[in-house]
């Protein structure tokens, strides 16, 4: 049950990254602190299983993506995984600043959050595995993690032989 899928599907991960995007918003609008909670089990959910655990991930990866019609693209996981990571520190820090009493603190956390996954939805960029790729660049993060992120050679030919088929 615990673990992380490994490649992941793109079009999924962009799926939940929209989610996220209507939970924050909805954090922004309403500033009610318990919305928070639902928004941080989602993070740490997926970073330890996955879309098993998470209501938005399983609802995505069984419900939404299977009835998409189109080509869907597969990325390495462990970058994912990381940007999960990121996600869960700054909305369970979020969470523990609004509980603290510091709502401002919380909503610059969960803005910030906002753009990351806004990016992620609509244009396709993982800030999380951009960083990712600059620890395994500066040796912070050793290759032994993913061996398809540290082969981008390989992989490009990979997937263009895919999309060739």
């Amino acid at each position: 049950m615990i673990g992380f899928p490994n490649p992941v599907n793109e079009t999924s991960a962009r799926l939940v990254a929209a989610g996220v995007v209507l939970e924050v918003a909805l954090f922004l609008v309403l500033r009610e602190g318990w919305l928070l909670v639902p928004l941080a089990y989602g993070f740490v959910a997926r970073v330890l299983t996955g879309p098993r655990l998470s209501p938005l991930g399983w609802f995505v990866t069984h419900v939404v993506t299977p009835r998409l019609h189109r080509q869907h693209r597969f990325v390495p996981g462990p970058p994912k995984r990381f940007a999960q990571g990121i996600g869960v520190a700054v909305s369970v820090g979020a969470s523990i600043a609004w509980w603290l009493g510091s709502p401002p603190v919380s909503i610059v956390l969960i803005a910030m959050l906002g753009i990351a996954a806004s990016l992620e939805a609509f244009g396709g960029i993982c800030l999380g595995c951009i960083v990712f790729a600059r620890l395994m660049r500066w040796g912070l993060v050793p290759e032994s993690v993913c061996a398809d992120c540290a082969d981008l050679s390989g992989r490009r030919r990979r997937e263009s032989a895919r999309a060739t088929t």
